[in-house]
């Protein structure tokens, strides 16, 4: 009798403990679906929290009080934005760089002839003077018709541009060879239309380098004094024009006695330079007759140009014509003496 109640009384406990659990689930599972009420009253009692706590609206009175206005901040002045924004690049401004005009071709000039002395000393040396001229320079070389290329040689040894002419005539005169061989360099920049200022150069030419930098600041017509040396003689000449700054008032030639001398031609060949558009565009600088309206005496031509046309002349340097940057050398051959031992 014990034992079956005991088992009875096991079984009850087992019963009750089961039907709990299972209420247990049940609520628990249909309040899963049921709609709290949290979130509604968490944010009813934030908003109340932010109404009781939010500052209230201030009524300003613009009545006067007695306050000691040294203990208010003062409060800063606001500047426009537009103003400040010029100030600011007013500073960062930059001034634009002037442009710089580009440099005149220099055409250089130089006959050559087997007749004259030390030709291929004097050459060399007036190449190394060229050599130091600033670009762009042009230096035409003309040559008699010879077998010889000592000459050419020269030249591609120099690193000067360059154009190398042979003339195919032969002429017993020296000066006659010389005039030829420059009319024949004239009538190439005129085919060519080589526009720049025009200087012969003469082999036994020295220079100052300041001459070239003149040469550049030609506008139609340039000249400057010369100064000749004679190896033989204990004087020296200058020759040239006569002005007043830079504007040529005449023409004068005379030695270091101060006599002048009438007789030779108011300028030399080496003593003035001009603009080569005046060779095939004439009107641009007002005059009427061209190169090809002439004969073939181009030197003539241009000489006449220079002398007719005073008021275009520009004599050189500026600040003082009576400045020599030119100087020709007379040389002569010596004899050679036979010495019998």
């Amino acid at each position: 009798m014990g034992s079956l109640e005991r088992s009875r009384k096991k079984v009850m406990l087992w019963k009750k403990a089961m039907v709990h659990f299972s209420l247990c689930f049940v609520m628990g599972f249909f309040t899963g679906f049921a709609p709290t009420g949290k979130s509604i009253s968490h944010s009813h009692v934030a908003a109340s929290t932010r109404s009781e706590f939010a500052p209230q609206p201030i009524e300003v009175s613009h009545k006067t009080t007695n306050v000691n206005r040294s203990w208010i901040a003062p409060t800063p002045e606001t500047l426009p934005t537009r103003s400040i924004f010029h100030k600011q690049t007013a500073k960062l401004h930059v001034k634009p760089e002037p442009q710089l005009k580009p440099r005149r071709l220099i055409i250089i000039v130089t006959p050559t002839s087997t007749k004259l002395a030390f030709q291929a000393v004097v050459l060399t040396r007036l190449a190394n003077t060229i050599k130091l001229v600033p670009q762009p320079l042009l230096w035409i070389v003309v040559e008699g018709q010879t077998d010889s290329t000592e000459l050419s040689k020269t030249l591609r040894k120099t690193s000067i541009m360059y154009r190398h002419l042979v003339s195919k005539e032969n002429f017993t005169d020296l000066e006659a060879e010389l005039n030829h061989q420059r009319n024949l360099a004239l009538k190439h920049i005129v085919h060519h239309r080589l526009s720049g200022i025009v200087h012969f150069a003469e082999l036994s030419n020295v220079y100052d380098l300041e001459f070239f930098q003149q040469l550049r600041y030609i506008e139609v017509f340039g000249t400057w004094p010369t100064a000749l040396l004679a190896a033989n003689r204990k004087k020296v000449i200058i020759e040239g024009p006569v002005c007043d700054s830079s504007r040529v008032i005449g023409w004068h030639l005379r030695n270091m006695n101060n006599e002048t001398d009438t007789n030779t031609p108011p300028i030399h060949i080496s003593s003035f330079a001009f603009n080569s558009s005046i060779l095939w565009d004439p009107q641009r600088w007002g005059r009427t007759s061209t190169l090809q309206d002439t004969s073939q005496n181009s030197i003539k031509f241009v000489k006449q140009a220079v002398l007719e046309d005073e008021a275009k002349l520009k004599g050189i340097p500026p600040e003082d014509c009576s400045r020599i940057l030119l100087w020709r050398f007379s040389f002569m051959p010596t004899p050679l003496r036979i010495i019998n031992l």
